[in-house]
């Protein structure tokens, strides 16, 4: 029981996670709006480093893409080392880190066709000044180290195993995987997949419940939420957006697990057999509380070492930087060029158009053209949204654009990367069914805040 804990374990799990909690969920006002206290810190640093850190993305660029090169050289050894989570990915990956490279080259050297070295398309990734990628940077920094506050000294154990009871009958999925779904939300869609990825090899998840996990509760970070409000210029709506994020992401979730293609996955275990019944029991002398609270004491308990934290904190912010942003810098630039020169995204959005129309939403036709582009990059409706007049057509983007949740550059790519039971089509039918049923919602939401 928890007598067993020491003092310096219950300080662990209540005064980390408290601060944890303000500082990723906590809005605050300094002036300039509602933020929450990672991005304020992202802010400042950025202000600090403008000068120079579109050369150390370009310089990160670099390094991602020619250490991924190497690295399908050399054999692959039983250890996964830091090498390895940094640099050994797939070709098609390796690729895309070339790509990203090519692509901030010339604009940061004005090389190349205009729809690459304009201000409009590579300039609104990497622009020192306020540029999409080079933003990322700071708040990766801060959210890669400060993120174990979140998820290393107990809080998603607590609230995981306390809601047992709830997860069954309303979305079809285990009881512990509220921890997942913290996971997302506290902290990132990527954390969430990696945790339900574990678990289904493990046997703790079946096929169909991994694979309605990752689809449907992977959701983006606050941390991710914040980058969109800022890039749609909406950041004093947080507590609106992020409000309305939760309400259609619940609702989905009600949904999308009891019809295809989610419904039509096997529920079955990793290795083909079929799941215990009496697997969410729980253990005899305990309730839903104190068995939260002797989870989270374990959990905490087992992370003492605050230097060893602190290095996890530290590789998380690599794998950000060299993962996460040549990714994006490869599919926005090609997604704007696109959206920028060519009609590719207004042909795909016009299906949308009389949609939103009829829905009453102001710049209908610029709207549609973000509606697909999302399955590409979650951030991408957001930049070419963002040069809309109508504040509740851009509200309108923001949310829509994060409930869709699948999106190739990261939370898509890695799911096709992990064991779990889902390839591109599903991932994209998914996608689909996700934007039709948020679209009426988030319309209503819009409507009654503006």
């Amino acid at each position: 029981m928890t007598t067993k804990f020491t003092p310096y374990t219950w300080f662990l799990f209540i005064v980390l996670s408290v601060i944890g909690i303000f500082l990723f969920i906590t809005p605050i006002d300094l002036g300039e709006g509602l933020k929450v206290p990672i991005a304020i810190l992202a802010n400042t640093l950025s202000a600090s480093v403008v000068s120079v850190i579109h050369w150390f993305a370009f310089f990160v660029f670099i390094v991602a893409a020619v250490g991924s090169v190497i690295m399908h050289f050399i054999p692959t050894k039983n250890e996964r080392t830091l090498l390895d989570s940094l640099f050994r990915v797939h070709w098609f990956w390796t690729i895309v880190r070339i790509v990203a490279v090519i692509c901030a080259g010339m604009f940061l050297f004005q090389i190349g066709p205009e729809a690459f070295t304009s201000e409009y398309t590579s300039g609104l990734l990497l622009a020192p000044d306020g540029g999409l990628v080079t933003m990322m940077f700071s708040l990766f920094l801060f959210a890669g180290l400060l993120l174990p506050l979140l998820t290393d000294f107990g809080l998603l154990e607590f609230f995981g195993s306390m809601m047992v009871k709830i997860m069954r009958p309303l979305f079809k999925i285990p009881g512990r995987s509220a921890i997942d779904s913290l996971a997302s939300f506290v902290g990132d869609g990527t954390i969430g997949v990696l945790l339900t990825n574990k678990q289904y090899e493990d046997g703790n998840y079946t096929a169909r419940e991994a694979a309605t996990i990752a689809t449907t509760f992977s959701v983006v970070s606050i941390t991710f939420c914040f980058v969109v409000l800022e890039t749609i210029d909406m950041s004093n709506y947080f507590i609106q957006f992020y409000g309305s994020v939760i309400l259609v992401s619940i609702i989905l979730s009600l949904i999308m697990p009891r019809i295809f293609p989610l419904s039509s996955i096997a529920d079955v275990n990793f290795d083909g057999s079929k799941p215990a019944e009496n697997r969410e029991d729980i253990p005899e002398g305990y309730n839903v509380f104190s068995l939260g609270l002797e989870n989270a004491l374990s959990k905490a308990d087992s992370n003492k070492n605050l230097g060893k934290v602190l290095g996890s904190g530290l590789k998380n912010v690599l794998e950000m930087w060299f993962a996460i942003t040549p990714i994006i810098m490869a599919f926005g630039t090609i997604a704007l060029v696109l959206a920028e020169y060519t009609s590719f995204f207004k042909i795909l959005g016009m299906p949308f158009e009389p949609i939103l129309a009829l829905l009453q939403i102001p710049e209908a036709g610029a709207a549609a053209q973000t509606m697909i582009v999302g399955f590409a990059d979650m951030l991408l409706p957001a930049v070419l949204g963002a040069g809309i007049e109508s504040e509740l057509t851009r509200f309108f983007i923001a949310t829509v654009s994060v409930t869709q949740l699948i999106y190739m550059s990261e939370v898509g790519g890695l799911i096709l990367g992990t064991k779990l039971p889902l390839n591109i089509w599903k991932l994209f039918v998914i996608f689909l069914i996700r934007t039709i049923i948020s679209i009426p919602i988030v319309a209503l939401i819009a409507h009654l805040l503006f």
